[in-house]
């Protein structure tokens, strides 16, 4: 079993190899180098998400600049001058977009769980990973190293329920959990459809919406005590007005303003539709109807 205290401090504090290329570097002697194909990518890095714009950044980057730090890497053993990345994989992608032949290397005694605990604990401490990666990567640490949970918190360096709470996400119907992966609905919102009897409708309302975390969780609660087909109904109800038009929700917002209070329009493709406005009292009420002269 790792030594969940050295894990923990991150792969540039525990492997020595890194700082003997730095200290080596510092005193005039060069650092190792291999060519760039001898690197092969990690078949355990939980990340499988490389955006083009993120790697033609730092390929720019890498071109004005070189590439600073080591990549991590470790002998393959059935190819004597090749080698398996164990922290670095952007950087190399990157370094190919720039063009480079050679990359510098740091080797590493590692065995495969190790690998994977090293490209896990990189990546979540630089926060590298989208939460259905990380989440992806808090398993496989358990079950290809075969640590509990309680092991995978003190590892990465987080809180248990933290860990518990991720792995959850894996239990979300594919769609939602795409959703998540492009960015477009965080984790927090995501825990709060785990094991909801339409998560993704309920995915839609928040991204078309713009819920918060908080009026997510308070429309569910309100929603909970329904039966299922009210419920559903409610929420598709809620996704097409959220799928209004930018001319619609314009007019909107100009009469929101004219009249100082909430103001939505439901347009039908027929020219048909009706004009609700909202108010809290009765005051609000005779201010709206001195502005429209009733």
């Amino acid at each position: 079993m790792a030594d969940h205290s050295r894990l923990g401090r991150g792969l540039a504090a525990l492997i020595g190899d890194v700082g003997e290329e730095s200290a080596a570097a510092e005193q005039g002697r060069k650092s190792r180098r291999a060519p760039i194909e001898s690197l092969k990518p990690n078949p355990r890095n939980p990340r499988r998400n490389f955006t083009e714009a993120e790697l033609d950044e730092l390929a720019t980057s890498i071109k004005e600049r070189g590439i600073i730090q080591p990549i991590v890497v470790r002998q393959l053993a059935v190819e004597k001058d090749g080698y398996e990345i164990v922290a670095g994989e952007r950087r190399w992608r990157a370094a190919q977009r720039a063009g480079l032949h050679e990359v510098p290397i740091a080797v590493v005694d590692a065995t495969d769980a190790q690998s994977l605990e090293f490209a896990i604990i990189e990546n979540v401490q630089r926060a590298d990973l989208n939460p259905i990666e990380e989440a992806a990567g808090y398993v496989a640490l358990m079950e290809q190293c075969n640590h509990t949970q309680d092991e995978v918190a003190k590892i990465v360096g987080k809180s248990r329920p933290y860990v518990a709470n991720m792995v959850r996400l894996l239990r979300l119907p594919e769609p939602v959990k795409a959703l998540v992966r492009q960015g477009k609905l965080s984790a927090g919102h995501a825990r709060l459809l785990v094991g909801h009897a339409n998560p993704l409708a309920l995915a839609e309302l928040a991204i078309g919406e713009g819920y918060s975390v908080r009026q997510l969780e308070e429309w569910v609660r309100e929603e909970t005590d329904k039966p299922g087909d009210a419920t559903f109904d409610a929420m598709q109800k809620k996704i097409r007005a959220a799928a209004k038009d930018a001319d619609t929700r314009a007019l909107e917002r100009k009469l929101s303003d004219a009249l100082g209070l909430d103001v939505k329009v439901d347009h039908k493709p027929s020219g048909a539709g009706t004009l609700h406005i909202k108010y809290k009292d009765l005051d609000q009420l005779d201010a709206v109807l001195k502005k429209l002269g009733a």
